[in-house]
């Protein structure tokens, strides 16, 4: 008969197998790894084989740290806490949520979080080959429309956040960018196009250098039936205007807009330029913040890439697009 480590056979009831866990917690066994060995969210005990083994505490553990996930704190935050801590957080967020938004925030919001993070760790190993893999792999498990709206926001904003704490370099970033960047831009060319599409043009404006958001608007607009017209980043009002002939909608993305002023010029000298009925979208943490500091008249400004698909549908709909706003 096999028997457990001495250690394991004199605690109290470990018994619990990753499988277990991620069963009870709904987090993949992907997610509950990265906790333990990155975060030190636990310290299971393990058999002679090398299987862990997980405590009821542990396992409550995990259970309280999603919830605290869910109720969107981030698990760097709050895995030193100790459990009677996180019991007392998780009620404190639960008693703070309106009773209204309740049923509508999924435990599966966390994981998606949580993809993100093991994302970000390959970034800051630099391995972009094992960054690719995980993102492919969660387009296959959660599908595109999710991986869009869900897991690569999740991702760049963790990755904003660690640039802030200067636990994250320029490389970094760049190829967490890079590999992202590639696979939306592979995502809008593997999406066949619908006879007769509408025209979507997808960039930048002048001084904006952070092309991921445009990547993501392009490939949700791709997969709702849209024809894309990408062009990419910095791109200056006038050439916009050029290229935005025939196009109902044009959709800027901003990140930074380093010069609040002159990126206003150019979104307004564009508004200006373009015909009435040509839809100009702006969307990103910088188009936000100038619409809320300087207003931006004329220009439909999105908090995320589900609002800029309802935008883009709208549109669809005011032009009696067959095709456009029907793939999911």
């Amino acid at each position: 008969m096999n028997k457990l480590p001495e250690a394991t056979q004199n605690s109290p009831a470990p018994g619990h197998t990753i499988s277990v866990v991620a069963e009870r917690t709904g987090l993949s066994r992907d997610v509950l790894r990265v906790w333990e060995r990155r975060y030190r969210a636990v310290e299971p005990l393990r058999t002679a084989g090398g299987q862990r083994l997980y405590s009821d505490d542990e396992l409550r553990r995990f259970q309280l740290l999603a919830e605290a996930t869910r109720h969107g704190r981030s698990i760097g935050s709050v895995a030193a806490l100790s459990t009677g801590a996180l019991a007392k957080l998780v009620d404190e967020d639960e008693a703070a949520r309106p009773p209204q938004l309740a049923p509508t925030v999924p435990l599966q919001t966390a994981v998606h979080r949580e993809v993100a993070d093991l994302a970000l760790t390959h970034a800051l190993a630099l391995d972009a080959s094992s960054l690719d893999r995980e993102l492919r792999r969660a387009i296959a498990r959660y599908g595109v429309p999710m991986f869009l709206e869900d897991i690569v926001p999740a991702l760049m904003h963790r990755i904003g956040d660690e640039w802030a704490a200067g636990r994250l370099a320029i490389p970094h970033e760049h190829l967490a960018s890079s590999v992202v960047l590639g696979l939306l831009l592979e995502a809008v060319r593997a999406i066949p196009e619908t006879p007769g599409a509408l025209r979507l043009l997808v960039a930048t404006p002048a001084g904006e250098q952070h092309v991921v958001g445009a990547a993501l608007i392009a490939a949700a607009a791709a997969l709702d039936g849209w024809s894309i017209l990408f062009l990419g980043a910095n791109v200056p009002a006038g050439d916009l205007v050029m290229a935005a002939n025939g196009v109902s909608a044009v959709a800027l993305s901003i990140v930074h807009a380093e010069d609040a002023r002159d990126t206003v010029r150019e979104l307004q000298a564009v508004r200006a330029a373009l015909p009435l009925r040509t839809t100009l979208i702006a969307g990103g943490a910088g188009a936000l913040r100038l619409d809320a500091e300087l207003g931006l008249p004329g220009v439909s400004v999105c908090r995320d890439i589900a609002e800029a698909r309802a935008v883009l549908a709208r549109v669809a709909r005011s032009e009696g697009a067959v095709g456009a706003n029907t793939r999911r």
